[in-house]
């Protein structure tokens, strides 16, 4: 989680944010954004798993392989509605 907080994914160091609450806050939030993430990658990886590479894993995690497609789902969200829809259901608690 940490270097998914930091440098592979959303940069927390960027943000100079030091005050208390408002740190607590942005982690808050970046936290729901990382399992969202994470929940959107198990899904891509269960419908096109990636080739491992020789050391046995695959070339990214899914962390990353989840943050890019929703990356790409919000840039492209009039193309790509109905597949974003489907990651909003990763958000609710059932």
């Amino acid at each position: 989680m940490f270097g998914c907080l930091k440098y592979r994914g959303f940069n927390l160091e960027a943000t100079h944010i030091y005050r208390r609450d408002r740190l607590s806050k942005i982690i808050a939030l970046f936290t729901i954004a990382l399992i969202w993430s994470l929940h959107t990658g198990q899904w891509q990886y269960s419908l096109q798993k990636l080739p491992l590479k020789k050391h046995g894993r695959p070339p990214i995690s899914l962390f990353r392989q989840g943050l890019d497609f929703l990356r790409r789902a919000l840039f492209y969200l009039d193309a790509q509605l109905q597949l974003f829809r489907q990651c909003q259901n990763f958000l609710s608690c059932t």
